[in-house]
């Protein structure tokens, strides 16, 4: 018997304005271990086919029928991945990031600047130079992202005596932070401060990048394929603007968004990290001027019953192992080609 599924964030009434139905899955996920050796990045695809449309592309692909997974290793043992992606483009994207880097952002993130939901997005751009620089030197300090990550561990914590010395010790030749910040996210996380976004849970900011992607129409923009116009129609829009980091109101959701953008409904393979309560702060954080957000709802789903969430996989999985095209990245994606994600 199959468990319950947890989690989700179910629209309060129905949702006005354009919408966008989106299907998501993960490859890569380490848990809070976001230094093992072997699993560099994290990769978080998403499809806005039909369950049609994405179970006869996984019968064209090879799968038989869309009720036996095909798994990414077999897939790319199959050398069809160039179809995929081209069967794919316009209808798809990939937001990639690299752990360590995660974790470099998030000393800024948490330690230089004020933490929020929005942390890691493109509503936080401000902050991304500070990252990269910091980035740029992290070497000459090995242990600081270790001492980082054990500093901020919510599960199994050490004594903050112990873990804040060790991390200001770290940092002391490669960044300069002040030890009473240092102390008080200690404590607030000691309080498990439900305001602070899990730090070591890179699946959240992901997660945002892709519904402010898909609210701005980016992947219509990036080309087309062969179930779609490509021409964004009649759902154009601009990317949100904003911080990130102010209080933000109650989130409306039988509202359109005055800019036109469209509203992002989620279903999202089975995942622990997306509480209901995590995902309605992320819903705040990302709410604009007016207070709408662009995520209207969110619910989970049993990859073995949707072929939708299926193709994400496949997606993901490939994007991990072997990278994808550009105009299957969202624009903040670790690697791009044209150096827009960095990391």
């Amino acid at each position: 018997m199959r468990s319950p599924l947890q989690g989700g964030l179910l629209p309060a009434e129905a949702v006005a304005g354009p919408v966008v139905r989106i299907a998501c899955d993960e490859s890569g996920f380490s848990g809070t271990n976001l230094l093992h050796p072997g699993m560099p990045t994290i990769t978080h695809a998403s499809v806005d086919l039909s369950a049609a449309e994405a179970a006869d592309l996984l019968v064209r692909l090879g799968a038989g029928s869309a009720s036996r997974e095909l798994k990414s290793g077999q897939f790319l043992r199959a050398g069809r991945e160039d179809r995929f992606q081209e069967a794919l483009r316009g209808r798809a994207l990939v937001h990639v990031i690299n752990k360590r880097f995660f974790l470099v952002t998030r000393i800024v993130d948490f330690l230089l600047y004020e933490p929020s939901y929005a942390a890691g997005t493109r509503l936080t751009q401000a902050q991304r130079p500070a990252a990269v620089a910091l980035a740029r030197v992290v070497r000459e300090s090995p242990g600081l992202l270790p001492a980082f990550a054990d500093l901020v561990r919510t599960k199994r914590r050490r004594p903050a005596s112990e873990t804040v010395q060790r991390f200001l010790a770290a940092a002391a030749p490669v960044v300069e932070v002040e030890p009473a910040r240092v102390w008080a996210l200690a404590a607030r996380l000691d309080d498990d401060d439900r305001e602070i976004p899990p730090p070591l849970e890179p699946l959240l900011p992901a997660l945002a990048e892709t519904v402010l992607s898909w609210s701005a129409n980016e992947p219509a923009r990036a080309g087309t394929g062969p179930w779609g116009s490509g021409d964004g129609s009649p759902h154009a829009g601009a990317v949100l603007s904003g911080s990130g980091n102010e209080p933000r109101p109650p989130t409306p959701v039988g509202v359109a968004p005055a800019n036109g953008e469209r509203r992002v409904l989620v279903t999202h393979d089975e995942q622990s990290a997306l509480t209901a309560d995590r995902l309605a702060r992320l819903q705040r954080a990302l709410a604009g001027a007016d207070g709408v957000s662009p995520l209207a709802g969110f619910v989970m789903a049993d990859s073995r019953d949707d072929p939708r969430i299926q193709v994400a996989d496949l997606l993901a999985g490939v994007a991990r192992r072997l990278g994808v095209e550009d105009s299957l990245l969202t624009p903040t994606s670790c690697g791009r080609a044209d150096g827009h994600g960095g990391g």
